[in-house]
């Protein structure tokens, strides 16, 4: 058993975990990522939508002015991947089209549109005819859509390729062990003892464990997130050189009541999801899920009888309370949260590592992420302790 340092430790290698310690590095803040698998789990199944406007919810005005942020952010962020690694940040500008099957999936579609409208979002609705114009390889019964042009879509396994290369490039240590315990001393986080028992202090901890993060041993329990693993089953289609492109947008369809995205990709592929289910850690695929897919996407999109199905694939989101991130100060000094990103986790990925990366360096969470603390949910219980915002965030200057 060894014991070293670093200024930083992050907890997690994922699209969150590798994108903060990148900023660091990038600052001249030592950082050292600890994960078995980085990039492997959560981060390489989602289909990567960036759809702030899209997947709006009631009542949601400060999650969306961050999901805002985030696609803002993603531009930028891609370019400066791909000018470090040479590798393709897997972003494409290419909008999203929702889509009604019947006239009452076009009922709730145009509702929720309206809402976007009084929101200052941009969409456009449209006919059955000025939907199936946009793509043409929709059902010929397909009552409406509404076009959204500023939402889009990342390859997210892409995007993993570069940030591991930026890391590397960037002098991040990876070490690809699991974290079996948070060290605590005097209720503040001093660093982490792997499955080896090797141990890293640091002067400052950031756990991006995604679902996993409620798991972290050492942390009080009154101070855990609740972070949840929710699963999701999602299917990649290959299309045939004679079809593609089979879409030319994000299709996020609404059929009979139920809801299903397509997301082509460069080179041919389409990824189909998403399930959602309560089964803790259950990773399995199912038939049940397979079958739900695949029935809902061929209902918008005839040609999906004609692709090749190559995976069939679960992943956990980390789900909280409120379907919102928490970010921040956890009520240990010297450890921050960076997860429950649940459905959005691409999407704010850039931002979280901006907000998180500022923390560090200044101490000072930024405006925008403060409806994020973990306070929030401690405070419904009467108890301020979790998560409290008078915990220490130590500058660290690299």
């Amino acid at each position: 058993m060894t014991e070293s340092r670093s200024e930083v430790v992050v907890v997690g290698g994922g699209l969150i975990g590798l994108s903060i310690a990148w900023r660091l590095a990038a600052d001249g803040i030592q950082v050292t990522v600890c994960d078995p698998t980085p990039g492997n789990r959560t981060s390489s199944v989602a289909a990567g939508m960036l759809a702030p406007v899209t997947e709006v919810e009631y009542g949601e005005d400060a999650l969306l002015a961050l999901n805002l942020a985030g696609n803002a952010a993603w531009p930028s962020f891609a370019e400066e991947l791909e000018a470090l690694t040479g590798l393709s940040a897997g972003l494409h500008r290419t909008g999203t089209l929702s889509v009604a099957y019947d006239a009452d999936d076009a009922a709730a579609i145009r509702r929720l549109a309206e809402y976007q409208r009084r929101l200052g979002l941009e969409v456009e609705e449209l006919t059955g005819r000025e939907t199936r114009k946009r793509e043409p390889l929709l059902a010929a019964g397909v009552a409406a859509g509404v076009w959204v042009p500023g939402d889009h879509s990342v390859d997210n396994r892409r995007t993993v390729a570069a940030l591991l290369r930026a890391v590397e490039l960037s002098g991040v240590t990876l070490i690809r062990r699991s974290v079996s315990r948070i060290m605590v001393e005097s209720m503040k986080a001093v660093g982490v003892e792997l499955d080896n028992g090797d141990t890293i202090r640091a002067e400052q901890l950031v756990a991006a464990a995604g679902p996993w993060t409620a798991q972290l041993n050492g942390i009080p329990d009154e101070l855990r997130p609740p972070v949840r693993p929710l699963k999701g089953e999602i299917l990649r289609l290959r299309v045939p050189e004679a079809y593609r492109p089979v879409l030319h947008h994000t299709v996020r369809a609404t059929a009979r009541g139920f809801s299903v995205y397509l997301v082509p990709r460069p080179g041919g592929e389409l990824v189909v999801g998403a399930t959602t289910s309560e089964l803790g850690y259950d990773t399995r695929v199912l038939a049940g899920g397979v079958f739900t897919l695949l029935r809902d996407a061929r209902m918008v999109l005839p040609i999906t009888d004609e692709l090749e199905l190559v995976e069939s694939i679960a992943g956990l989101r980390p789900a909280t309370p409120d379907n919102a991130p928490v970010l921040g100060a956890s009520g240990l000094d010297g450890l921050l949260w960076a997860t429950g990103h649940y459905r959005n986790g691409v999407l704010l990925t850039p931002i979280t590592a901006q907000v998180v990366a500022e923390t560090v360096r200044t101490g000072v969470l930024p405006t925008l992420a403060e409806p994020f603390l973990a306070s929030r949910f401690a405070r419904s219980h009467g108890d301020d302790r979790a998560g409290n915002g008078a915990a220490k965030v130590p500058k660290v200057m690299g």
